[in-house]
């Protein structure tokens, strides 16, 4: 089965529908699958649910699609770094569901388990709570979350093997590894690709199992907030 593909372009196609879920990767701008993102919104797709822990910033990452308004719904838990999407929010264009950040993460493990849902004390009594299920175990109360299971999953990892296998480098290693499993599709970027058997099988973060398509490509480090003193 070829998992390798030459661009984004190539590895999204057939793949992308207007009304999907999208599972997105990433923690701010680190670890963003940048260049799927990029073929998403060249593409055309429309009408998207992205579930992903932030909508990176204006003019980058999943920032681009809110900027070309591919997306209809997010499934975040931090967007304050993002003025086009608070402004597509408070405007009434942009869905919003905040999920606190352990829930989201745990909801995309979930899904890739085969688990549709869990109980957790997390948001109990507040508006998260609303139109949710509770439960009663040992005194304490819960609330069902469902888990996620996306259409798609773009991920970006350090480095792959040919039968897709991933390592994630240092806080890379944030939402990509949930986001790789709970998509009926995973595709993901890379820096490097090597032959099978390169890889440490003890350091491999995601099995190649989980993995469907994969692409190689330079990727733009940018800093989202630069923090600099006086010498």
């Amino acid at each position: 089965m070829k998992k390798v593909y030459n661009s984004a372009a190539e590895a999204l196609e057939g793949v992308l529908f207007d009304g999907m879920l999208i599972a997105a990767g990433g923690f701010g701008l680190c670890g963003i699958p940048e260049l799927l993102i990029a073929g998403i919104r060249d593409a055309g797709t429309k009408d998207l649910t992205v579930a992903s822990n932030n909508a990176g910033v204006d003019g980058f990452g999943l920032g681009v699609l809110l900027e070309s308004h591919q997306v209809k719904k997010m499934m975040s838990s931090y967007v304050g770094e993002n003025a086009e999407f608070m402004r597509q929010y408070l405007s009434g264009e942009l869905e919003l569901e905040f999920n606190p950040q352990g829930t989201l993460a745990e909801r995309m493990r979930a899904g890739g388990a085969g688990i549709p849902g869990f109980y957790t004390q997390t948001g109990v009594g507040t508006v998260i709570a609303e139109g949710k299920e509770e439960k009663e175990f040992d005194g304490k109360r819960y609330i069902l979350e469902r888990g996620i299971i996306a259409d798609l999953s773009i991920v970006k990892a350090w480095k792959a093997d040919t039968s897709g296998n991933l390592i994630y480098r240092k806080t890379a290693r944030n939402f990509n590894p949930p986001a790789a499993t709970c998509g009926k599709i995973c595709i993901a970027e890379v820096e490097e690709i090597v032959p099978v058997g390169q890889l440490d099988g003890d350091h491999i973060h995601t099995p190649g199992i989980y993995v469907h398509r994969i692409i190689q490509g330079d990727h733009e480090k940018r800093i989202e907030q630069r923090t600099t003193r006086a010498a």
